[in-house]
């Protein structure tokens, strides 16, 4: 009895095993029946423009970042965007005659305005014109 049991739960399990595998979806790979991949320089080429195009809408992206960074109107109170937040905006209240800022405060140049700014939030504290 017990070896029928073995036998008819492993009939079972063969056979569910087996309506699973040919149940599974089949992926035909037609891409040697696509002219892009029947030559190699064809597809060279297809690569390349793929790239360039990559490479315009990256750049249209930029330009249009930075104009819009460009427009702002800093006001106090505002966050200081994250673009002006590295060192090549620092600058030395001392060389340019500025207030001596308080602690965990920085000044910053863009677009020719002085710009203090909370080193903690990021928030901008006061702008000066030079």
């Amino acid at each position: 009895m017990k070896k029928l049991l073995v036998a008819l739960t492993m009939s079972i399990s063969m056979l569910t095993l087996t309506n699973i595998a040919t149940a599974a979806p089949h992926f035909d790979d037609e891409r040697h029946d696509h002219p892009r991949f029947n030559n190699p320089g064809q597809a060279k080429k297809h690569r390349q423009a793929d790239e360039h195009k990559a490479e315009d809408r990256r750049r249209m992206r930029e330009e249009r970042g930075v104009k819009r960074l460009q427009q702002l109107k800093w006001q106090p109170g505002y966050v200081m965007p994250q673009h002006y937040r590295g060192n090549g905006y620092k600058v030395e209240y001392k060389d340019h005659k500025l207030p001596k800022p308080d602690r965990k405060q920085q000044w910053y140049k863009v677009n020719n305005d002085y710009i203090l700014v909370d080193s903690e939030n990021n928030n901008i504290i006061r702008i000066l014109d030079h």
